[in-house]
């Protein structure tokens, strides 16, 4: 998403921009004290987060039929009956997911890419994935017990689960709000525009998979829904949020809001 102004290709203006790379449940947590002007979150941290941040209308990370995955070791359980699930954060839109799917269920927090490792040494009976484990971990000895994108389009009648957006704070107001949404878009647009450029670009950034699963997972993630939410992007996000509010699990009195 953000190759084109982090490569220069995308002039950043009157804006000084500093690229902060940190894993989403620590920019989850970050966003609680406004420390960053722009930063991606989890769509379930969003909603606590609505009187500072507002969502920029492009920058969306969704699983149209795929997402993040419950995982086993292939001589482990077949279901979620009883286990404790390790989850990659309280605030991720992952473990929302989880808590929609089974709200009784158990789960212990550990860093995102130590789930893939401590489920295959049997430390944890199964973990959410949210990483590139989603495409290898079959590779590990793993089975998978439930996709939640699949599961979500299922209950949505299609709709993608919403995972991820960008997201601006109010306080720069609607002028430099209005400058620095065109900025990202124009990043995005760059990237998918210049697709093996931007792949080679985010390997740096990766753990351990070829470039061609790299291209593959960035396909997964950066595509036409996040240079634009649509209606149906939009959609899915309040649907989420609705679900979740009927259950429970965030504040009530959410409302979706995208700049401009």
């Amino acid at each position: 998403m953000f190759y084109g102004l982090a490569a220069g290709h995308v002039p950043s203006e009157e804006f000084e921009l500093e690229h902060v790379l940190a894993d989403i449940e620590s920019l989850n947590r970050a966003a609680f004290g406004g420390t960053y002007e722009i930063t991606a979150v989890s769509i379930h941290a969003y909603a606590h987060l609505t009187e500072r941040y507002v969502l920029l209308p492009h920058g969306a990370s969704m699983g149209d039929r795929y997402g993040p995955i419950v995982v086993a070791r292939e001589d482990g359980p077949s279901s979620l009956n009883g286990l404790r699930v390790a989850v990659p954060g309280e605030l991720t839109t992952a473990f929302l997911a989880l808590r929609l799917f089974d709200p009784d269920v158990e789960h212990v927090v550990m860093p995102f890419d130590q789930i893939q490792d401590k489920v295959r040494n049997g430390e944890v009976a199964a973990g959410v994935l949210i990483h590139e484990g989603q495409l290898t971990y079959q590779d590990e000895g793993l089975k998978k017990l439930v996709d939640f994108g699949e599961w979500w389009a299922d209950r949505t009648g299609g709709l993608p689960l919403p995972l991820g957006g960008n997201v601006i704070r109010r306080d720069l107001g609607g002028e430099a709000i209005a400058k620095l949404s065109r900025l990202l878009h124009d990043s995005i647009a760059y990237g998918l525009e210049h697709r093996g450029e931007a792949v080679e670009h985010s390997m740096q950034f990766g753990r351990g998979l070829d470039r061609e699963r790299t291209d593959e997972f960035v396909g997964m993630y950066v595509n036409e829904l996040t240079l634009d939410y649509g209606e149906r992007g939009r959609e899915a996000v309040r649907r989420l949020l609705d679900d979740a509010q009927a259950a429970g699990l965030i504040p009530s009195g959410v409302q979706v809001e995208f700049s401009a």
